[in-house]
C-alpha cells in the first residue's frame, strides 16, 4: 500500500473524528491507536502506555501548573487594582492614555502569569468601567484589552510555549527569551497605535480631566503599585535569564511569590487556596491528555512515512522556502479562526515541524512565530479567547459584534507585527544566543 494512500486514509480517519465532536486529544489518540493496529498490530500498543509514561513525566510539563497557579494567585490579589491607579494618573493626561496604559499593565500581567486571561479578564472588569466613564469610545477601549491580553501567551513566561516545547523537544529556556523581544516590540506598537489615533481623532480618547488629577507627590506616592510586579517579574524571568534556574524552577518560585503577594495584601483565605490549586489541577490534567495525543499522532505519523512524504512533495516544489514559510503561517492563521491554539499545535506541528528543519529554519524562531500567529488567533474572530473572556465581563449593552469590530485594527497591528518578526529574526534570536550561547 503506497505512502500517500495512507497518509490519505491518517488525515480522513482525524477528520472524521474531529466531525462528531470528540475532544481533539482523544481523536488524535484515537487515530494513532487505529492506525497502529491496522499498520503494525495489536502487539505494538504497549508503545501508548510508554509514550504516556514519557509524556507525562517531562520534567519541562512540571512548570505548566506551576504558573497557572501564579496567574490564579494574582487573579486573587488586588495588584492589578494598584497598576491601574497607577497608570490612570501617570498617563491619563495624554489622549488615549488610558487605553495606553491598558495594554502595558497587560504586558505586565502577561510577564507575571503566562495567559492571556488574567490580563483580559482583569482590565475588563478594572479599566473599561473606568475608560467608558470617562468619555473613551467602546472600540478604542475594548480592543486595547482585547488585544493587550493576547500578549499573555508570547512575553514569557508563557504556558503555549511551555507546551509547544514539550511537543517539539526545544529548549523552553531559550523560548522564553526568544518571546521577550518581540512581544516588547508589539506592545510598543499598539501603545503607538492607540496614541496616534486618539491624537488625530480626540474624541476616542479624552484626557483626564484636570480636576482628578493627582499632585505629583501623590502620582509619585502611587508608585508602590509597581514593586510586587516588578519584583514578581525579576524572581521569574530574571532567575531563568541569568542561569540561576531552569524555567520549571522559576515557576515555583513565581508560585510561591504570588501567593507571598495574596496574603501581604490580605486577600488569603482556604477558599483562595482550594480554588487557586484545584484549577491548576484541572488545566494540567487537561494539558496532559493533550500532550499524549499529540505525542502518540506524531509517532504514528512518523512511523507510517506520512512525515517523509508530505516534506518529499514541498521539497519538490519550485518555489521559495519563504514562501512555504508564508502559506504556512497563512494556515495557521485560518485555523487560529476556529480552532483553539493548543489543538491548532497538535493539528500542525508534527506535518510543519519537519519542513521547517528541512528548509534550514531556526526552530526557535518558528517558535516565535507559531506564538505570535496564537496571539492573532485568540482575538480572531469568530472564536478568538479573549473576545468571549471579554464579552462574560462586559456590560450587557455591549454585543459581541462591538467586540468583533473594536478588535479588526488590532488584528491588523498584530499581522504587521508577525511579518516584522518574520523579516527580522535576530528580533527574536539575539537575547537567547547572548545569554545562552
Amino acid at each position: 500500500m503506497s505512502v500517500g494512500f495512507v497518509t490519505l486514509i491518517l488525515f480522513l480517519l482525524l477528520v472524521s473524528l474531529l466531525i462528531t465532536g470528540l475532544p481533539l486529544a482523544f481523536c488524535l489518540g484515537a487515530t494513532a491507536i487505529i492506525l497502529t493496529i491496522w499498520r503494525v498490530g495489536p502487539e505494538a500498543l504497549f508503545l501508548v502506555t510508554t509514550t504516556a509514561f514519557h509524556s507525562w513525566s517531562l520534567y519541562t510539563l512540571i512548570a505548566l501548573p506551576l504558573f497557572v497557579l501564579m496567574a490564579t494567585f494574582l487573579s486573587k490579589s488586588d495588584i492589578a487594582d494598584d497598576l491601574y491607579e497607577l497608570m490612570l494618573h501617570w498617563m491619563g493626561p495624554l489622549r488615549g492614555g488610558l487605553a495606553m496604559g491598558t495594554v502595558i499593565i497587560c504586558a505586565i500581567f502577561a510577564a507575571m502569569s503566562g495567559v492571556s486571561a488574567a490580563g483580559t479578564v482583569t482590565m475588563g472588569l478594572t479599566a473599561l468601567p473606568s475608560m467608558l466613564k470617562r468619555g473613551y469610545h467602546q472600540d478604542i477601549a475594548l480592543g486595547a484589552i482585547s488585544a493587550g491580553g493576547s500578549l499573555g501567551i508570547l512575553i514569557p513566561p508563557s504556558i503555549i510555549m511551555i507546551v509547544f516545547a514539550s511537543i517539539t523537544g526545544t529548549s523552553v529556556a531559550r523560548l522564553f527569551m526568544a518571546g521577550f523581544v518581540p512581544g516588547l516590540v508589539i506592545t510598543a506598537i499598539f501603545v503607538f497605535y492607540i496614541g496616534l489615533r486618539c491624537v488625530i481623532q480626540p474624541k476616542l480618547g479624552p484626557v483626564l480631566p484636570k480636576e482628578d488629577r493627582f499632585p505629583l507627590r501623590k502620582k509619585i506616592s502611587l508608585l508602590r503599585g509597581i514593586f510586587f510586579p516588578i519584583i514578581l517579574v525579576f524572581l521569574v524571568l530574571g532567575s531563568i535569564y541569568t542561569g540561576i534556574t531552569t524555567p520549571t524552577e522559576a515557576s515555583a518560585i513565581g508560585a510561591l511569590g504570588a501567593l507571598v503577594c495574596v496574603v501581604i495584601k490580605g486577600r488569603f483565605s482556604w477558599k483562595v487556596f482550594q480554588e487557586a490549586t484545584l484549577g491548576a489541577f484541572r488545566v494540567s490534567v487537561m494539558c496532559g491528555w493533550i500532550v499524549l495525543g499529540a505525542k502518540l499522532f506524531s509517532h504514528v505519523y512518523a512511523t507510517t512515512g506520512a512525515g517523509e512524504f508530505i516534506l518529499s512533495i514541498f521539497s519538490g516544489l519550485e518555489t521559495n522556502r519563504w514562501l512555504i514559510l508564508i502559506v504556512m503561517q497563512i494556515i495557521l492563521f485560518l485555523l487560529g479562526m476556529f480552532i483553539d491554539p493548543i489543538g491548532i499545535m497538535m493539528i500542525t506541528l508534527p506535518v510543519f515541524m519537519p519542513i521547517v528543519e528541512q528548509f534550514g529554519f531556526h526552530p526557535i524562531w518558528f517558535g516565535i512565530l507559531f506564538t505570535v500567529n496564537m496571539e492573532l488567533a485568540y482575538i480572531t474572530p469568530p472564536f478568538g479567547f479573549n473576545l468571549f473572556y471579554l464579552k462574560g465581563v462586559v456590560p450587557e449593552t455591549i454585543t459581541m459584534g462591538d467586540i468583533y469590530r473594536s478588535v479588526i485594527p488590532f488584528v491588523v497591528l498584530e499581522a504587521i507585527g508577525l511579518a516584522i518578526v518574520i523579516i527580522f529574526p535576530r528580533l527574536s534570536l539575539w537575547l537567547p544566543q547572548l545569554l545562552l550561547g
